[in-house]
């Protein structure tokens, strides 16, 4: 047997007991000995293997499962190229924590810049973006695979392998597995928060530093303070459309709170950040902290959720809240033009329990922030990490690959800037939602708008049809333009992969509507 074989034996034997049940391949001819190993314990029912033949699509996937499952999910690749494609998920994984175990096939070390084919500095490529980096040579005997780092993000592995690359049939290596449960790494309690405020607020971030709802809701009915979530979908005793009603300076003034406590990051509205920068005192919750926002800055700062000991809240500071989302929520409830918000409330309302939703960055998310009505029974996700719009077909196939029904909502250049993610699709059930305002749409909410040269360089529109993209691609696909149209699909079974691209008024329309919504805010 070869050293290289070998090793990718030794890997994936340990990979198998440490609990982990799912690994994503690109394939490649220097990764092989991992490739062929995984596949033989696939044959034996040990672990489920996806091949995508695009590494950037591989990462993204593979860093959806590790969002639905929790658990750490390798992903491995041949040399060169096909390790910096690897790059944008790796960043989005170490800014969200998420344990994606990057395993990167290399040729020995001498071949280094040596001109010898498809070699790079594949070492550290990654840089600070990993907890953990090791170069692997063949004569690492025994090897421990660093599963304690991937606790707080991201870990690489570069393999050196040598030829020969291709081992023989057999199967017995993987006789008398010990397989273990994956391993829960408790956090440590900091301490007690003693906030002496009584009109304070709780800001939850989208992703909740981490956090789970149920250990977020405990901490938030203890705490007693109004809740703004940016994913209302998750609590349901969050106050609804804040960030819409907050746009008004008025109303911005009065609910100034004394503490704002935030969980994770504040990543969407500008209102909401506005209102945390005017509070007296800021405390901020979040495991980050220890890794990648080491600087953050917070009158408090604590990695995990402390013990409360608080005063009774203000009822006089409560109602003012409820009073002020409840007459922003019949301006949102009277929208009746066929409009990107009215889509976002619309989805948000009618979207069965027990059903995931992916959101995409950008527009979509912001619309489900804003015009949603606060609700549970939607276990949510989104790559808010760095928030980029790449990654986000494939993000949300890996976290339906877990789940039983999954809707995605995606903006039209989050579309086609992943379409290789529809490529090996599998046995998957994701509708795919598509807001289709050709091209940029955030651009024209923000101060870009009316820049001279703003259409082609910012607006950059691309008049494509999405169904006949999607239908080329092999994927079900239909196009919707209005409301009634909008809530039959709602109601439908989700049933394999589908794309439904929805028509919406053009994108400076979209932004003046929101204006115009906004400026009603200031007579709540």
């Amino acid at each position: 047997m070869s050293a290289s074989t070998q090793l990718a034996r030794v890997i994936v034997r340990q990979i198998i007991e440490a609990g982990i049940t799912d690994a994503v391949i690109s394939p490649g001819s220097r990764n092989a000995p991992l490739t062929l190993a995984l596949f033989a314990a696939e044959e034996k029912g040990l672990i489920k293997l996806h091949v995508k033949i695009d590494e950037r699509t591989a990462a993204f996937f593979a860093l959806g499962i590790t969002k639905a499952t929790k658990r750490a999910v390798p992903v491995i690749c041949t040399s060169g190229t096909a390790v910096a494609n690897f790059h944008p998920a790796v960043l989005e994984a170490s800014h969200s924590n998420l344990p994606l175990f990057v395993i990167t096939a290399d040729r020995p070390a001498e071949l280094r810049r040596t001109g010898a084919n498809q070699t790079t500095e594949q070492a550290r490529i990654f840089g600070k973006a990993v907890r953990y980096f090791a170069d692997v040579s063949g004569p690492a005997f025994p090897l421990e695979l660093p599963l304690n780092a991937l606790q707080s993000g991201p870990v690489h592995l570069n393999i050196q392998f040598d030829e020969p690359l291709i081992g023989d049939s057999d199967s017995s290596w993987l006789d008398g597995l010990k397989i273990t449960p994956p391993k829960v790494f408790d956090r440590k309690k900091p301490g007690t928060l003693r906030p002496k405020s009584n009109r304070g607020v709780l800001v939850i971030g989208h992703d909740r530093a981490g956090f789970s709802v149920d250990e977020i809701k405990t901490f938030a009915e203890k705490l007693g303070w109004p809740v703004i979530s940016e994913d209302p979908l998750s609590f349901e005793g969050a106050i609804s459309h804040a960030s819409v009603f907050l746009t008004s300076k008025t109303n911005l003034k009065v609910l100034t709170p004394d503490t704002v406590v935030v969980i994770g990051r504040t990543t969407l509205s500008r209102s909401i950040n506005s209102l945390i920068s005017m509070a007296y005192k800021t405390i901020v919750i979040d495991p980050r902290m220890a890794t990648v926002d080491s600087d953050r800055m917070a009158d408090q700062r604590f990695t995990a959720l402390p013990d409360l000991d608080v005063s009774p809240v203000d009822p006089d500071w409560v109602a003012k809240w409820e009073k002020l989302s409840q007459r922003a929520a019949k301006v949102i409830s009277e929208i009746s033009e066929w409009s990107e918000q009215l889509i976002g409330r619309e989805i948000a309302s009618k979207i069965p329990a027990d059903t995931s939703l992916y959101i995409s960055s950008s527009r979509p998310i912001r619309d489900i922030e804003g015009f949603a009505t606060a609700r549970s029974g939607v276990d949510t996700f989104a790559n808010r990490g760095l928030a980029g719009i790449d990654g986000n077909i494939s993000t949300a196939l890996g976290i339906a690959a877990n789940r039983e029904k999954t809707i995605a909502i995606l903006g039209d250049l989050s579309f086609l800037h992943d379409l290789t993610g529809l490529v090996n699709k599998g046995a998957i059930n994701l509708k795919i939602y598509v807001i289709n305002n050709d091209g940029g749409g955030i651009f024209s909410t923000l101060p870009a708008r009316g820049a001279h040269g703003f259409e082609r360089v910012f607006g950059t529109p691309h008049g494509m049809d999405l169904v006949s993209i999607a239908s080329a691609l092999g994927v079900k696909a239909k196009k919707i333009s209005k409301l009634t149209e909008l809530h039959q699909d709602l109601s439908e079974p989700i049933n394999g992969i589908s794309v439904i691209e929805i028509e919406v008024p053009d994108r400076e329309a979209n932004a003046d509507f929101l204006k115009n919504l906004y400026a009603k805010m200031d007579s709540l």
